[in-house]
């Protein structure tokens, strides 16, 4: 007798809700279920496939059930009954607790709260037809021995919501790294919206997928093979504990290429340090922080090799094996590898080595000596990221477990082109709840945060952010703003915390009903002219608008004119209104506010403490 691999130990099923059960068996058999102090039976038909449904239920757990079919049997213990929520979007949602500990380390360190739980999906694509069933999966807790490998926006408004509620909760985590919202659509939607054809029919020949994937491999397997045969340093040893480095280059760290020799090289640069360590270090438990590195790393203490990362993005958090640090002189040792993007050490990250209370800086001048120059790796294509393939993998084969809701983080693959990114995004939710068919239920979503230089010009992440702001057209949605807790330097901000949280409000109001609760900070929703102003109305403006605490005066705002050229405008509160002049413009169009990849400077919230989504009042309410 077989089950879904989503029906096994430490599932949560979903409370006040009739409870799908199916599987297979033999043909034409009885198939008796007991639960709860209920006895179930049903047939399977011809094929072996039986179905069955559960009455609704409280919360409460844990429970046994007891699966029974001729000889078979099958029991699924630790059974919780609670609210279930599916975790959907990009790396975002994906980033697990680990990545989150230079900030919230503190917040998990003594997490026991079992009646949180998470399904991880297998990440898998498939582009011929919607799958029946998962791949793979299994339940876990949020203990110590597993918090760790939660979604962080997941477990922060899991918990939320099981601290307020009091009702366990379940994580289906189906969240994919990379994956543009074209990736979470059905092929027939895709198809309505138009230009996806050829891509769909491409992906359905297995052999254009098996034959790209092995050229890639080949190629990349050939591009490290030239990349290691020829690299001085590791012929040489440059990663040994003493190195005369005399004849080296001076570098600055943290820092970028742009600028240096190095700017254009692709291949390898070795970077060295030596360090003094006190014994006291030397004795203790030690965490290397290196920041965040452009764009891979082999990083060495001492001769010996204790980590590396194969791509840009990850924190660099490497331990330290005990013994290895000595007290006096040590060397550190970093090969660089650049792939397609100019190196760095990226700035405002940690660069020290970190022992209970005990810190030693590695900032500052190191040398580097260039280890071989190649041709850019060329991009690999990540079939992960086509249309469709992941919604018939791992969104179309859950349709039958009964859910609560949906949690939605997602957007920065899709910010290089946001034009219609709201359409996109309005057929997937309508995908997705013509799949569960339950309604339309909630479906709570995350709004970029910020990214890039401070207040700079480019907007193509506040273009989406208008996109997203759309997204609260769709019945039973409630947006999480997030443009003030992210990192300009990471395209990961670490404070998920903060993210569960807003998360965790929309889904107070939209799913559980708090009529009265603010959720939200203040919305636009309409602006009138008087004389040379625009006076601008929001909704969710909860006791009253405010600043930022700490501010002085109301920032973010830009007006134009007739001729549509936005530039920096006055601002002012007045009750629940904002007052917007510019002293050269007599006759105002528009305004825009936080339209920018970070607006810095934007800072309207309300007295809740909760920020106003980024607006543009040229996208009609």
């Amino acid at each position: 007798m077989r089950l879904s691999s989503i029906l096994s130990d430490g599932m949560v099923l979903q409370r006040n809700s009739a409870i799908p059960l199916w599987g297979m068996t033999g043909a034409d058999q009885t198939v008796q279920i007991f639960f709860n102090e209920k006895e179930y039976s049903t047939q399977s038909d011809s094929g072996g496939v039986w179905r069955t449904t559960l009455e609704e239920m409280e919360a409460g757990g844990p429970y046994e059930m007891r699966l029974l079919s001729g000889d078979l049997e099958v029991v699924i213990r630790d059974i919780l009954i609670g609210d279930v929520w599916v975790l959907g979007g990009q790396s975002n949602m994906e980033l697990p607790v680990r990545r989150t500990l230079d900030l919230l380390a503190d917040e998990v360190k003594q997490v026991n709260l079992p009646l949180i739980r998470q399904f991880a999906v297998p990440q898998t694509y498939n582009f011929h037809a919607p799958q029946q069933e998962l791949s793979g999966g299994q339940w876990i807790a949020a203990t110590q021995e597993q918090i760790l490998n939660f979604s962080a926006a997941g477990f922060f408004f899991a918990r939320e919501i099981q601290e307020r509620y009091g009702v366990p909760v379940g994580l289906i985590h189906a969240a994919v790294g990379g994956t543009p919202v074209e990736a979470w659509i059905s092929e027939p939607t895709l198809r309505s919206i138009g230009g996806y054809e050829d891509i769909l029919e491409q992906c359905k020949d297995d052999n254009y997928v098996t034959g790209t994937k092995m050229k890639d491999e080949e190629r990349n397997q050939s591009w490290y093979s030239r990349l290691n045969e020829t690299d001085l340093g590791l012929q040489e040893g440059w990663f040994r504990d003493a190195w005369d480095t005399s004849d080296w280059g001076d570098f600055t760290v943290p820092g970028s290429w742009s600028g240096s020799e190095l700017e254009s090289l692709r291949g390898t640069v070795w970077f060295r340090k030596e360090f003094e360590v006190p014994a006291s270090l030397a004795e203790s438990e030690v965490l290397l922080k290196l920041g965040t590195i452009v764009d891979a790393d082999d990083t060495y203490i001492n001769g010996v090799c204790i980590g590396n990362t194969g791509y840009m993005y990850p924190p660099r958090r490497y331990p330290v094996p005990e013994g290895l640090l000595k007290p006096g002189v040590n060397s550190i040792a970093v090969r660089v590898i650049s792939t397609q993007s100019t190196g760095a050490f990226i700035k405002d990250m940690p660069y020290k080595l970190v022992a209970g209370g005990q810190e030693l800086d590695l900032e500052g001048v190191w040398k580097y000596r260039i280890g071989t120059v190649t041709e850019a790796m060329q991009p690999q294509t990540f079939f992960q990221y086509m249309p469709s393939g992941v919604y018939n993998s791992m969104i179309s084969p859950l349709r039958n477990y009964r859910i609560k809701g949906a949690l939605w983080y997602q957007g920065e693959s899709n910010a290089g082109q946001p034009a219609g990114y709201s359409e996109k995004f309005a057929a997937m939710v309508g995908d997705w709840r013509r799949n569960w068919d339950i309604g339309e239920f909630p479906f709570i979503f995350t709004q970029l945060a910020n990214l890039g230089e401070a207040d700079g010009p480019a907007t193509d992440w506040a273009e989406l952010r208008e996109e997203q702001r759309k997204g609260l057209r769709i019945p039973g949605t409630a947006m999480a703003v997030t443009y003030d807790i992210g990192e300009y330097n990471d395209l990961h901000p670490q404070d998920k915390k903060s993210v569960g949280q807003r998360l965790a409000l929309g889904a107070r109001k939209v799913a559980y009903g708090e009529e009265s609760l603010v959720y939200s900070g203040p919305l636009f929703h309409s602006m009138e002219r008087s004389g040379n102003s625009l006076i601008l109305h929001f909704d969710q403006t909860g006791t009253g608008l405010t600043v930022r605490n700490g501010d002085s005066e109301l920032r973010g705002f830009e007006v134009c004119g007739p001729d549509g050229t936005f530039v920096p405008a006055k601002a002012a509160i007045s009750g629940n209104t904002v007052i917007v002049t510019h002293d050269k413009i007599d006759q105002p169009s528009h305004v825009r506010y936080a339209w920018s990849n970070n607006p810095a400077k934007a800072n309207l919230y309300n007295r809740e403490g909760l920020p106003a989504s980024p607006f543009t009042t040229e996208t009609p309410v």
